[in-house]
C-alpha cells in the first residue's frame, strides 16, 4: 500500500495478495441517513432505487459508484451486512470491505489534492438490498462534481459465469476458504474486464443458478431469470426498475442456458424430454430478445453467447439457431458468440471460471466485439 495512504478506524483482517486490505469497517460518525445530498456526488449506471433517506438501494452484482473529491481523505457511507466491496482511490484498490454493516469507511492521509474514488460491489445479494449513502470529504476538503458518464455502454445478462461466482477462490471446494461470497469478485468477471478495457459504463445483471426457462437442477420451478430481469431490487416481488433515457447500451451480451441444459431433467419437471425443453427455451429466448429490442431500439447489438456444457451441445446449437433465425428475419444487429478455450482451468468455486479464466474469456469477447459494426 502506498505510504501516503492510510486506512483508519478499521478492524484489519488480512493483507490481500494484490496489496489491498481486507477489512471489516467499524461504525463511524455518520450513518447513511446523515449523508445529506450524497446522491448528487456520485456516478453510477447500476440499477439503484432511491430509498428516500439520502441513500440508494441495490441488489445486482458489480454495481459501482464513482466520485471525485478534493482533500486528504474520503468517507464511504454504507449500510450493508450482506455484501463485500472493493474501494479504489485514484485507480488503485486500497481495501476490500467484508460485510461492512452500517458505517462510514474512511480512507485518509492522502495528498491534499484532487482524487477519484470508486466503490464496487463484488458479490451477489439476491435476497437482501445494500444501501449506499454517498461519499463525504474529510474536514477541509470537498466532494466535487461526479465524473461524466462514459459514451460507451454495455449490459451483461447471465448467470453465475457472468456474475464472477467464486472466481478468486483458486480451488473448486470453497467450503474451507470462506465460501462463495468471500471468493467472488464481479469486478474481475469477464464482462467487467472487457468494459474496463473499452472504458465503457456497464451493468452486470446476473443471477446465479437461473436459466432462461429452467434453473440449475430444476430448482425453484415456476421461476427463471426472466422472473427477475425487470427488477431493480431482486428481493422485492413485482419491483420494476425504471429504465432511464440515459441507459441505452450499444451492446447487450446475453449468457443464459448453462443452467437450462447442464443437468438432466428430473421426475416431475414440466418437460418430459430434452426436445420439449429446447422448444420452450427457444420460444422464451425469442421473446426475451423481443423485449430487449423494444427496450433499447434497433441500434443496440445483441450478442447471444454460449459455451460448452456437461458434454451436450444443446445449449450452443440452440443459441446458434436462434441467432440464425433472427438474422433471416432481417435483424442484422444480433450475433452468436461461442467461447471456450483449452487453457480454462475452472478453478473457481464449484468448477466455475477462475480469474485466470475470466481474463481469457474477456480476451475472446474483446476479439469478437472488434468484428462487430459498433458505432461508438
Amino acid at each position: 500500500m502506498p505510504p501516503s495512504r492510510h486506512l483508519s478506524r478499521r478492524t484489519f483482517l488480512a493483507v490481500a495478495a494484490a496489496g489491498a486490505v481486507t477489512a471489516i469497517a467499524s461504525p463511524s460518525h455518520a450513518s447513511p441517513s446523515q449523508a445529506s445530498g450524497a446522491q448528487s456526488g456520485f456516478h453510477t449506471v447500476g440499477r439503484v432505487k432511491d430509498a428516500g433517506d439520502g441513500t440508494v438501494q441495490y441488489t445486482w452484482p458489480g454495481i459501482y459508484f464513482e466520485g471525485r473529491f478534493r482533500g486528504t481523505g474520503v468517507g464511504i457511507v454504507l449500510a450493508d451486512s450482506d455484501n463485500d466491496y472493493d474501494v479504489q482511490v485514484d485507480g488503485a484498490t486500497v481495501a476490500t470491505l467484508v460485510l461492512p454493516g452500517q458505517t462510514t469507511y474512511w480512507v485518509d492521509q492522502l495528498a491534499d489534492a484532487e482524487h477519484s474514488v470508486r466503490l464496487v460491489k463484488r458479490t451477489e445479494s439476491t435476497w437482501a438490498a445494500g444501501r449506499f449513502g454517498g461519499f463525504v470529504a474529510a474536514p477541509g476538503g470537498e466532494v466535487l462534481a461526479p465524473p461524466a458518464a462514459r459514451s460507451r455502454q454495455i449490459e451483461f445478462i447471465g448467470d453465475s459465469y457472468t456474475a464472477g461466482y467464486g472466481n478468486v477462490s483458486g480451488t473448486r471446494d470453497c467450503s474451507s476458504n470462506g465460501g462463495v461470497n468471500r471468493n467472488s469478485d464481479a469486478d474481475l468477471s469477464f464482462g467487467a474486464l472487457t468494459a474496463h478495457g473499452l472504458d465503457a459504463d456497464y451493468q452486470i445483471n446476473a443471477f446465479s443458478g437461473r436459466g432462461m426457462v429452467r434453473n440449475y437442477g430444476g430448482g425453484d420451478p415456476g421461476t427463471d431469470f426472466r422472473t427477475y430481469y425487470d427488477r431493480a431490487l431482486l428481493n422485492v416481488e413485482g419491483d420494476v426498475w425504471s429504465v432511464p433515457s440515459s441507459w441505452r447500451p450499444q451492446v447487450v451480451v446475453i449468457g443464459l442456458g448453462i443452467n437450462d441444459f447442464s443437468t438432466a431433467l428430473g421426475a416431475g419437471e414440466k418437460w418430459s424430454t430434452q426436445d420439449e425443453l429446447i422448444a420452450d427455451y427457444e420460444s422464451a429466448y425469442h421473446g426475451f430478445l423481443d423485449k430487449l429490442r423494444a427496450r433499447y431500439g434497433a441500434g443496440s447489438f445483441l450478442v447471444v453467447s454460449a459455451t460448452a456444457v456437461s458434454g451436450t451441445t444443446a445449449f450452443a446449437d440452440t443459441a446458434q439457431r436462434i441467432v440464425a433465425d433472427r438474422n433471416q428475419r432481417g435483424d442484422d444487429r444480433i450475433g452468436y458468440w461461442y467461447y471456450d478455450d483449452p487453457s480454462l482451468d475452472r478453478l473457481g468455486c464449484d468448477w466455475h471460471p477462475s480469474v485466470h479464466d475470466d481474463r481469457i474469456i474477456s480476451g475472446l469477447l474483446d476479439d469478437y466485439l472488434a468484428t462487430l459494426p459498433l458505432d461508438w
